[in-house]
């Protein structure tokens, strides 16, 4: 599958975006967050922000659409056709949630299989729903509550190894 994000990434890594994040956390400000002007996506219009997962102590990036409003969680990733190995989309909750909640997804209007990961106010993974059926109105939920969700293609979060307790961090853009 070709990834229409490689050349972004690359740019993410040249100019230093890709360096790392902090830990996604109820006790961060928003004023903490990235001062850079994001890169945006071709598609979406959505800033990119390098995710990072670590799995066993080992970190791997990707680079995730950030979608922070209830208009930008609401639309996903519904109408794409594909999605590269190393992108996603983090839902960012706290933009207008005070308090983490359960969380469901659903399908509807996804036309590629998504692996949908639901992630605790600390960056702890709480859980994945693997493989989500596109255009299934089924929800896949959290089992606790969450404040972050990070979608990425169908199977590659085994594919990473990625499980329940692993982190995520990133951090949000600026405005």
């Amino acid at each position: 599958m070709k990834s229409i994000l490689g050349p972004v990434l690359l740019s993410l890594m040249a100019t230093g975006l890709a360096a790392g994040g902090c830990t996604p956390s109820a006790e961060q400000p928003k004023a903490a967050a990235s001062e850079t002007t994001a890169t945006r996506h071709p598609v979406s219009g959505l800033a990119i922000v390098p995710v990072t997962l670590t799995i066993d102590g080992k970190t791997h990036e990707i680079a995730a659409e950030y979608a922070g409003t209830p208009q930008e969680r609401a639309r996903g990733l519904m109408f794409r056709t594909e999605l590269g190995a190393d992108e996603g989309m983090i839902f960012d909750f706290s933009t207008t949630d005070s308090q983490p909640s359960r969380q469901g997804f659903w399908m509807k209007n996804t036309v590629i299989p998504l692996d949908i990961i639901f992630v605790k106010v600390d960056g702890t993974i709480d859980t994945i729903g693997a493989n989500a059926e596109p255009y299934s109105l089924e929800s896949v939920r959290s089992t606790g509550p969450v404040m972050y969700v990070l979608e990425l293609a169908g199977g590659r979060a085994a594919e990473l190894g990625l499980e329940a307790g692993d982190k995520v961090t990133f951090t949000a853009p600026a405005g």
